[in-house]
């Protein structure tokens, strides 16, 4: 799954390090209205640039983050991998998938904060962490690496992947449904869980990192490279 799992825990580690100052920060009432200034003024400057189209498209991305097409495609995907017998990867996703679950209700639970006022869509429960960014991250970014073997094409999805949970959690800013605060952390503990999961299953496994797949070999082929 990983071409460098100790780089991709080390990134991942990263990346959930960040969430974790960041939900520190919100914790302490001194650096709590800091942020809380920034969250603001974020949500004037969405305020003030509102309009028709955008808001068209940041509905089409917010539903794009939700259950109704995050859960169908998370079924999918596990279904596939049993079928083809990839039970590391299968795990790594369940355990991405579920551990993402358990943190967005408990630290929504802890924190108990207040949506931002005026959203344009419905919103329910607490606003932090996004739940949204979260499970975005871990569906998009996890799906591309327990599906897909390392190399140029899959440095593509992963590219898209991240763009795509970008803008999906800045459609959550747009609407009001979150603070930049919220999405921030939501998307870091995304990415982290995506990442860190096939990383450490590989490294505890003790498998040798997988090499990527060369380019020309991908394009002469025409067809997916044997597992």
């Amino acid at each position: 799954m990983i071409v460098n799992s100790r780089r991709a825990l080390l990134l991942a580690g990263a990346l959930l390090a960040g969430a974790v100052v960041l939900c520190v920060l919100l914790a302490i009432p001194a650096t709590r209205d800091q942020i809380q200034n920034v969250d603001d003024a974020v949500r004037r400057l969405a305020v003030r640039v509102e309009n028709r189209p955008t808001t068209v498209v940041a509905v089409a991305f917010s539903f794009a983050g939700g259950i109704w097409i995050n859960w169908p495609i998370r079924i999918a995907a596990l279904i596939l991998l049993a079928v083809r017998r990839q039970f590391v990867q299968f795990t790594a996703f369940a355990l991405a998938i579920v551990s993402s679950e358990i943190l967005i209700g408990t630290l929504k639970a802890a924190y108990d904060r207040a949506r931002p006022p005026g959203a344009l869509i419905s919103t329910s429960g607490p606003s932090f962490p996004s739940g949204h960014a979260i499970a975005g991250a871990v569906t998009a970014v996890g799906l591309v690496v327990v599906l897909m073997r390392p190399g140029p094409a899959r440095w593509k999805w992963e590219f898209r992947a991240v763009v795509f949970t970008f803008f999906m959690a800045l459609s959550r800013v747009y609407l009001r449904a979150h603070w930049l605060s919220d999405v921030v952390a939501g998307a870091l503990l995304g990415g982290a869980l995506a990442l860190g999961w096939p990383a450490l299953l590989q490294t505890l496994r003790h498998q040798p990192d997988t090499p990527p797949v060369p380019e020309s070999v991908v394009e002469g082929s025409g067809n997916t490279p044997p597992r």
